[in-house]
């Protein structure tokens, strides 16, 4: 059976898309495309991924009309945290950690979209495989 080798693309409505892009990559280092602007390709650092579908109504997202929720890995949650509330942005003011799997916290982009920050547990990759 063929399968999905992984993400390739990930596509986002916005009332300002060149903005959006630029919050991205000012942000949080991801160097987005923008049409007639830029060819950028975000070569990605191995690592783990998760597909998760959640319930219609779940509150997890933030806004209701939000359908999905983009989560990023980084390599330290704190200091993600305080470069992102130094620039200004809208940072949830709760940590959630999870043994084995790592801790996460949470910001707002320019249009509203809650995303997650992920730093994983140094032993998430044993946990996973059930080591």
């Amino acid at each position: 059976m063929e399968r999905a080798l992984g993400i390739g693309g990930v596509f986002l409505r916005s009332r300002d898309p060149r903005a959006l892009a630029h919050w991205y990559s000012e942000h949080l280092g991801i160097p987005a495309m923008v049409e007639g602007e830029s060819e950028s390709v975000w070569w990605t650092d191995a690592g783990a991924t998760v597909f998760a579908p959640f319930p219609a109504d779940t509150d997890y997202f933030g806004r209701a009309d939000q359908q999905v929720m983009l989560n990023y890995r980084v390599a330290s949650l704190d200091a993600m945290l305080v470069q992102l509330r130094g620039a200004g942005v809208e940072v949830l003011d709760r940590i959630e950690e999870l043994p084995g799997i790592g801790r996460f916290g949470w910001a707002v982009d320019p249009d509203g979209n809650r995303l997650e920050l992920w730093e994983p547990a140094p032993d998430a990759r044993e946990a996973a495989a059930g080591e």
